[in-house]
């Protein structure tokens, strides 16, 4: 972590253990801290434990010695996270809200307020490192959230730090009790970003009150049914009714039929085909040609490959080991370098 000791640094504390540990680990380095709450968009008449993490939060602040302030960001995050969740799964597409959460509200409507009240840095509880301009992974492989900070944009990366990017989360834990701070034994959150304990499945429900419809095997037969094809990912395992012993996964859909094609193999792999990309970011310079890691989805399958040259498209080296979701990102690595990334077309 870069020399820290004066500067005014805005934390986002969610609650959470990270977090904390991150605004307790800059105060010791010397900065000057402010605990920052985000609040998003809740559905309403849902539950959401939005009151209690704050309320964590606070509690993390007050243990500190810090300044405490909430951001409402709940309509850029209506806006840039849940209209975007509703329009790509009416379109039939499987959306990356988390990596929506971070371009529009904790690096967007965040790092905006932090300019404006005056720091020099912000800084969040992410498992990910910058080191000289580059984003890597976190050190500690299960927890490396990078996949999910490839649309941050390079000026609100430039005046970020991940105080936690270097730890192991056993090592987050302990510096939580070392500090003796109060959310040091709080599982950590699970659920979507901001939406905490509300399902992605409950909310659409409430969203699209969809249909029961049919669900038909890749040769074509009936095998079941399923609750409604717009709640259901490609890829995704599925509880099918009236139906033989699973597992099943969705290899495609028909909004139209309101059916699904499955399958009992989730790994189904697909002839070696060009991706085609759009919402691109690059983060570092790519040479033309080189051969990249790229990532298809959180701790999924690594492929290699290259860009074609105006960049709209991925290029696998080989078939591709499972059917891949239109609307996910494709995330692009150098090593553990993160170079950028796009959302699959």
């Amino acid at each position: 972590m870069e020399n820290v000791r004066g500067k005014r640094v805005f934390v986002g504390l969610s609650g959470g253990v990270d977090s904390a540990v991150s605004a307790a680990l800059l105060k010791e380095a010397g900065a000057r801290v402010t605990g920052v709450f985000i609040k998003g968009w809740y559905p309403p008449g849902m539950p959401c434990t939005w009151s209690e993490d704050r309320k964590d939060a606070m509690r993390v602040a007050a243990r500190l010695g810090i300044p405490f302030v909430t951001l409402d960001a709940s309509e850029e995050y209506k806006k840039g996270v849940i209209d975007y969740l509703l329009r790509e799964y009416r379109a039939g597409r499987t959306p990356n809200p988390d990596v929506m959460c971070n371009r529009e509200v904790k690096f967007g409507a965040f790092v905006r307020f932090a300019r404006e009240h005056g720091a020099d840095l912000i800084a969040t509880g992410h498992y990910a490192r910058l080191e000289q301009g580059a984003l890597l992974r976190g050190v500690h492989e299960e927890k490396d959230q990078s996949y999910f900070l490839w649309a941050v944009p390079k000026e609100a990366l430039a005046m970020t730090l991940f105080p936690v990017g270097s730890l192991s989360k056993e090592k987050t834990r302990a510096l939580a009790t070392r500090f003796n701070l109060p959310n040091a034994a709080k599982r950590d959150s699970q659920g979507i970003c901001f939406l905490g304990t509300v399902s992605v499945e409950d909310f659409l429900r409430s969203e699209f009150s969809p249909e029961q419809g049919k669900a038909y095997d890749t040769a074509g037969t009936e095998v079941g049914s399923h609750s409604g094809s717009t709640l259901h990912t490609i890829g995704e395992r599925i509880a099918l009714t009236k139906a033989a012993p699973g597992p099943w996964y969705v290899v495609s859909k028909d909004l139209a039929a309101n059916s699904l094609i499955v399958s009992n193999e989730h790994m189904l792999r697909t002839e070696r085909k060009n991706i085609a990309l759009e919402e691109s970011n690059w983060i570092s310079d790519i040479t033309q040609g080189e051969n990249l890691c790229a990532q298809y989805r959180y701790h999924g399958p690594r492929i290699t490959g290259t860009l074609s040259k105006d960049r709209s498209a991925f290029l696998p080296d080989g078939d591709l080991p499972e059917v891949l979701a239109a609307g996910q990102s494709l995330v692009l690595y150098r090593g553990d370098q993160l170079v950028g990334g796009a959302i699959m077309s």
